[in-house]
C-alpha cells in the first residue's frame, strides 16, 4: 500500500510538473492479478483497484491499517468498470457487472473479488474511508428491480446537465449518497460525457468540507483528459490518461476537459455528506 502525506496549497503552488504529478496523480492503477491500494492522508481516504483474472483475489488489511481485517475500521464502495464479477462478502456472492456497484459496510470481513471470464477481466474500482457505523452492504444497480441486498439507482439520482453549446452536455449518475446508500461519509457517482461534450464540473467549484479523488476512464488511447487543479488563483494542470486517478484536497478545484468524451467517477469524503455544499467559481475568478 502506497502512503501519499497531505499537501499545503501554499507549497503546491511551487511544484513543478514532475512533483504534482507524484503528489496527486494515480497512474498504475489496474493491474492483473493484483490489488493495488493508494492511502492519502487526506480525509484517509484510500484508492484502489483489484483486477482478477487467474485467481481470485482476497482482501487483507496489510500492515499499514494496523487492523484485523481491512474494513474493521472502515467502510468502501466499488464500481466495476471491467467484465462482469464476483464480489463476495462473508459468504455471501454478488454479480457485478459493467458499471454497477457495491457499498460494503464497515465489520465485513472475508471480501474477495473474481472475474467470470479470463478473457474480460473485472475491473473492481475501490474507495474505502474510515467509518464509526455498521450499514448495510448492498449491490447497486442502474436499472432493474431492488431486492434483499439490492438497490437501483434511483430516477432523480440520474441528473442530466450542461448542453451541446456549452460542450459539457453530460449525466451524473449517483451510486452511494444519503437516500439511496447509507454510509457513515463515503459517496461515489459516475458521470459520463455525450459524444462531442469534453468538460466536466465548469464552472468549478471548491468544497472546503470534503476531498474528492477522480478516476478518469474510456479514454482511447491516443486521447487524454486536462484536469485542472489548484487554487483558483492559482490554478495547475495534470495531463491523464486513460485508468488514471487523480486526488483532490478540499482547497483545490478539480474540473477537467479532454480531447473527446470520457467517463468518470468521483468518490467523496470529509465533513458532510451535502452533495450541494460547494463553493462555486465563476470562470471570470480563474488564473
Amino acid at each position: 500500500m502506497e502512503i501519499r502525506k497531505a499537501c499545503s496549497p501554499e507549497d503546491v503552488k511551487n511544484y513543478d510538473t514532475g512533483r504534482l504529478r507524484k503528489e496527486f496523480l494515480i497512474e498504475d492503477l489496474f493491474k492483473k492479478d493484483e490489488i493495488i491500494f493508494i492511502y492519502s492522508h487526506i480525509d484517509r481516504m484510500i484508492t484502489g483497484s483489484a483486477v482478477p483474472v487467474k485467481e481470485k483475489l482476497d482482501l487483507t488489511a496489510g500492515e499499514e491499517l494496523r487492523a484485523r481485517f481491512f474494513l474493521e475500521r472502515r467502510e468502501m464502495g466499488v464500481i466495476n468498470i471491467g467484465g462482469s464479477g464476483v464480489i463476495t462478502v462473508d459468504g455471501r456472492r454478488y454479480n457485478v457487472g459493467y458499471k454497477e456497484a457495491m457499498y460494503i459496510g464497515m465489520g465485513s470481513r472475508d471480501i474477495s473479488f473474481e472475474s467470470d471470464d479470463q478473457a474480460a477481466p473485472s475491473k473492481f474500482y475501490i474507495n474505502s474511508v474510515p467509518a464509526h457505523k455498521t450499514y448495510p452492504t448492498v449491490l447497486i444497480k442502474r436499472e432493474g428491480e431492488a431486492g434483499d441486498g439490492i438497490v437501483i439507482i434511483k430516477d432523480e439520482n440520474k441528473k442530466e446537465l450542461g448542453s451541446p453549446e456549452a460542450s459539457n452536455h453530460r449525466v451524473i449518475n449517483k451510486y452511494i449518497l444519503p437516500g439511496q446508500v447509507e454510509t457513515c461519509q463515503l459517496e461515489m457517482g459516475m458521470t459520463e460525457l455525450a459524444p462531442g461534450s469534453v468538460w466536466n464540473t465548469m464552472p468549478c467549484h471548491t468544497h472546503e468540507r470534503r476531498m474528492e479523488v477522480y478516476l478518469y476512464f474510456d479514454i482511447p488511447e491516443e486521447a487524454y483528459v486536462c484536469h485542472f487543479c489548484g487554487e483558483p488563483k492559482e490554478t495547475r494542470h495534470l495531463i491523464v490518461r486513460n485508468e488514471q486517478a487523480v486526488i483532490s484536497p478540499s482547497w483545490s478545484i478539480h474540473a477537467g476537459a479532454g480531447t473527446q468524451a470520457y467517463t468518470f467517477i468521483w468518490g467523496m469524503a470529509g465533513e458532510n455528506q451535502d452533495f450541494d455544499d460547494m463553493d462555486n467559481i465563476a470562470n471570470s475568478e480563474l488564473m
